[in-house]
């Protein structure tokens, strides 16, 4: 049923129903309660927690004279929405996942993708344990941990980067604000705003809270750069 992803992932499943699991969208399993094992939010919370670890431990062997700071920075480059996304799409998950009528594979969010590649890990995880689990994610994120340097540690966080620039030209942090969330629950649509020095600055929507934070981040960055700060 798997065999295409499994082989994309380098690891057959002892147990399928994980798997399945994995790849379920609670929309898709409110409409068929019946037929369905469950959905992946529990285990995206087992894969982010297994992904963290694994990175960490990673960093640390391979980047024995960098800083702790440097390190927090650089998992964050690595575990966020955007390149979580960007795996899935490499091991072309979207066209395995069970989605309800609400959703599409051709449209499925980088957000959606993320989560379910965590949920995926987790799977592999219960199924084969911490070291099989490290294989497939040092394998996916080989190229991506290759790339780290110091130009390039967090360019991608962007709620990181405005912090440390406020920090360092008003000595204070930003204050995000929620303006407005919509859509059904297992869709909804989040606007947040940035305010730095308590003027608002720059405006996001994502499928989370935190993209949207995310996105805000962008929107101030992008105006403070039109007026000459550097980034």
């Amino acid at each position: 049923m798997f065999t295409e992803l499994e082989g994309r992932l380098g690891h057959q499943f002892t147990r399928q129903d994980l798997l399945q699991v994995a790849l379920t969208h609670r929309s898709y399993y409110f409409e068929n309660k019946k037929n369905s094992p469950g959905h992946f939010e529990r285990f995206e919370f087992l894969g982010d927690a297994v992904l963290d670890l694994v990175l960490s431990e990673t960093l640390m062997k391979r980047f024995a004279d960098v800083d702790e700071g440097t390190l927090s920075k650089w998992r964050a480059s690595l575990v966020n929405e955007n390149t979580l996304g960007e795996i899935a799409k490499e091991l072309e998950l979207a066209g395995h996942l069970f989605l309800g009528k609400s959703e599409t594979r051709e449209s499925a969010r980088p957000r959606l993708l993320g989560s379910a590649f965590e949920a995926v890990l987790a799977a592999i995880y219960l199924d084969a344990g911490l070291e099989k689990v490290r294989q497939v994610i040092e394998l996916k994120f080989e190229s991506r941990l290759n790339a780290l340097d110091d130009q390039n540690q967090y360019a991608g966080d962007f709620k990181t980067r405005l912090q440390e620039l406020t920090q360092k030209r008003h000595r204070n942090v930003p204050e995000y604000r929620l303006l407005s969330s919509h859509g059904p629950e297992h869709a909804k649509i989040f606007r947040y705003e940035v305010l730095i020095q308590e003027k608002p600055l720059g405006q996001g929507e994502g499928n989370s809270r935190k993209g949207a934070e995310q996105a805000a981040a962008r929107d101030a960055l992008e105006k403070m750069q039109q007026e000459g700060a550097t980034v």
